[in-house]
């Protein structure tokens, strides 16, 4: 799929930043599954901005719920999850990454087949999707989303199984790329993830019910047990008996292979708070700063995080170095991407919407910004300028995640190569004069791996996926090697 078009956005910098797809969410058999699924969705906000869904089965009907915007704005009301009954639901926050943002792809996408109503909701990208669609099309289907979700569906629906769990590991046996997925039916809670395991996904418990999500964070929230991580190539499937139990029955329809997560999932995208692969989020970031002052020490009087991706990176480097930390930039959080018309007068802030300098801590100081990862550059440039209107003798920038060169094709909304500020200049050094600063040095990849993983990389077989730093890709691209990536999509626009 193509990660690299952009949307239309108010914010001048919004380029600059990595996004995840999505974040998933389900529950079977509780009889407050909506609210637990509305508090999960919340939970999982970091993931994915632009809409959430929910779906729910009373044991007679479907019913849905679907929004543009946070989830706050909208599953916080009593009426809204009064319409959404029943004891089966799953949940979808979204970032689009295929698809244009409107109403007809926001998930979970629901569809009335033979064996009765299955709703889908996934995180990760497809790799072979575009493909598979254009094969459907030309057999007479008709596709109502512009999301390679949908083709899930159409999948599901023309598989000559008899049971819909059957069908849908056909279906999936189909997908290529990274994905974590839960679908829902009458009377199942069926949750999936990619063969290579580049998408997390957990299994948790609620008053004995099963519970399946992105990330351990949205366990947490609803006081639900953590049971054990769904394997790379799984497919897990709950169901209600009609002595109201519930069995589990756990598959591995995909040929076996060592599984590799995301990186970036550790540097970016998980939350904190979350355990991914077994491996506390905030420890890892602490340990790649940790690392990165090794690699890359610097005589300076403070330490300070570009918040709040680079905060636990920065303390590990403060820890390591033994330099202060203090909090020298101050995060807005209140600034939506819509705060006021965006006039080229008010464009002129630039980053100081969202972040001020804290004077009292830079000026006339030497200081280290602690950022998490580099994108374009973009945002950097904005920020050493901003450190260095505040005051500061020396801005250094350091890197917790080496140079990014590739882009994404399994649910990280990247820039196209040539936009990334590693493609764009010949050296580091020529970096850090674009960016304004004294000194920028990066993690490097085994210092990565080593705060991951405990262990430099294996260059034979790479222990997670890494294809953004070093051109590795765990999968084949079969929509980008056969250029499917540009095919016909229409771009509906929509109200809602």
């Amino acid at each position: 799929m193509n990660q690299s078009h952009s949307f239309p956005t108010d914010d001048p910098l919004d380029g600059d930043t990595l996004h995840e797809e999505c974040g998933v969410f389900g529950i079977l058999g509780h009889p407050d599954a909506a609210a637990l699924t509305a508090l999960g969705l919340h939970a999982l906000q970091h993931r994915g901005q632009e809409a959430a869904g929910i779906v729910s089965f009373d044991g007679k009907r479907f019913y849905q719920e679907r929004h543009m915007g946070l989830v706050g704005d909208h599953y916080t009301n009593p009426m809204t999850l009064a319409r959404l009954p029943g004891s089966i639901t799953i949940g979808h926050t979204r970032y689009s990454t295929t698809g244009e943002v409107a109403m007809r792809n926001v998930q979970p996408l629901f569809a009335e087949l033979e064996e009765g109503g299955i709703a889908i909701a996934h995180n990760g990208n497809f790799t072979n999707g575009l493909t598979l669609r254009r094969q459907i099309i030309a057999t007479g289907a008709i596709c109502q989303s512009t999301s390679d979700t949908e083709v899930v569906l159409h999948l599901i629906a023309r598989s000559r199984h008899a049971s819909t769990s059957d069908r849908f590991i056909d279906a999936i046996r189909q997908m290529e790329g990274g994905y974590s997925m839960l679908a829902m039916t009458r009377t199942k809670l069926i949750a999936a993830r990619d063969p290579t395991g580049i998408r997390p996904l957990v299994m948790g418990e609620l008053d004995g019910k099963p519970i399946f999500c992105s990330e351990t964070c949205a366990l947490d929230i609803i006081g639900a047990k953590f049971i054990r991580d769904v394997e790379n190539g799984e497919v897990v499937i709950c169901e209600i008996q009609p002595d109201g139990s519930i069995s589990i029955d756990a598959r591995k329809p995909s040929k076996p292979q060592p599984e590799r997560l995301c990186l970036f999932e550790y540097v970016y995208f998980a939350r904190p708070d979350s355990v991914v692969g077994g491996r506390n989020v905030y420890t890892t970031r602490k340990s790649m700063g940790m690392n990165l002052a090794k690699e890359s020490p610097v005589d300076a009087d403070v330490i300070v995080p570009v918040p709040d991706g680079g905060t636990p990176a920065a303390l590990g480097y403060a820890q390591q170095s033994g330099i202060p930390f203090e909090y020298g930039i101050i995060r807005n959080h209140y600034v939506g991407r819509t705060f006021i018309e965006p006039t080229q007068q008010i464009r002129a802030f630039g980053v100081k919407l969202k972040h001020s300098a804290n004077r009292a801590m830079i000026e006339g100081k030497r200081v280290v910004l602690v950022d998490d990862s580099i994108v374009r550059g973009t945002t950097s440039l904005k920020i050493v300028q901003m450190i260095r209107e505040a005051g500061a003798r020396e801005v250094h920038v350091r890197v917790a995640s080496p140079m990014i060169f590739f882009p994404d094709f399994y649910g990280i909304d990247t820039p196209d190569a040539d936009k990334l500020l590693a493609n764009q200049y010949a050296d580091v050094e020529a970096m850090a004069k674009y960016i304004g600063a004294d000194s920028l040095a990066f993690l490097s990849i085994d210092g990565l791996y080593r705060a991951v993983g405990g262990e430099d990389r294996n260059p034979v077989r790479p222990q997670f996926t890494d294809h953004y730093f070093t051109g590795d890709y765990p999968t084949r691209l079969l929509d980008k090697n056969g250029e499917s990536m540009g095919n016909k999509i229409s771009m509906l626009a929509s109200n809602g």
